[in-house]
């Protein structure tokens, strides 16, 4: 069990630090332009909304498999 907390655990490390790169490459923040817009907010917005919100779940689920912690 132990050796499955620990692949999950760096696994959610990896996601989060790739998530946080992602947040400031050009994909994400195209450089001078605002549009296309979704729903009246640009589509960076939602973008940086979407990264936040799954890092977000990338710590809970990061909480729930750490491999110091023990089972509930």
């Amino acid at each position: 069990m132990r050796a499955s907390k620990t692949f999950y655990w760096r696994l959610c490390c990896g996601a989060a630090a790739a998530l946080s790169v992602l947040a400031f490459t050009p994909l994400v923040i195209p450089p001078g332009r605002y549009e296309p817009m979704l729903a009246g907010m640009p589509l960076t917005l939602w973008a940086g909304i979407g990264i936040a919100c799954a890092l977000v779940a990338l710590t809970y689920v990061g909480a729930r498999v750490h491999p110091d912690v023990e089972d509930l």
